[in-house]
């Protein structure tokens, strides 16, 4: 008898930034950071973090901030969209969805 075993699939995700997350990432002290680099390499492993209004956005939070990034499932990309203060929560939201950043990440962002 043969014994088959399925062995799941990793999927890699690779992480982009739009130039504003990256200009803000400059901005910030080292513990932010360090954290943002880590939310970096954990998320090309495994997606993860809190769905916001659609299922393609996201946020994680760390201390009184958000990193929010948005998840193409079908090209397997994640772009971080912005890191700020959870009290510009709802601007950066409709920001994102009314720029289209998906769009943006099929097409040209840059890779980390």
């Amino acid at each position: 008898n043969l014994l088959l075993t399925c062995i799941p699939l990793k999927r890699m995700y690779r992480v982009f930034m739009t130039e504003t997350c990256e200009k803000t990432y400059m901005q910030c002290d080292h513990r932010e950071q360090i954290w943002i680099d880590k939310v970096k390499e954990k998320l090309k492993q495994n997606i993860s973090g809190k769905i916001l209004q659609v299922p393609w956005l996201y946020e994680k939070k760390f201390e009184s901030k958000r990193l929010y990034f948005i998840v193409d499932l079908f090209s397997q990309r994640i772009l971080l969209v912005d890191f700020s203060h959870k009290k510009h929560q709802q601007i950066i939201i409709d920001e994102i969805i009314n720029q289209k950043h998906l769009e943006y990440l099929r097409t040209k962002a840059k890779l980390l």
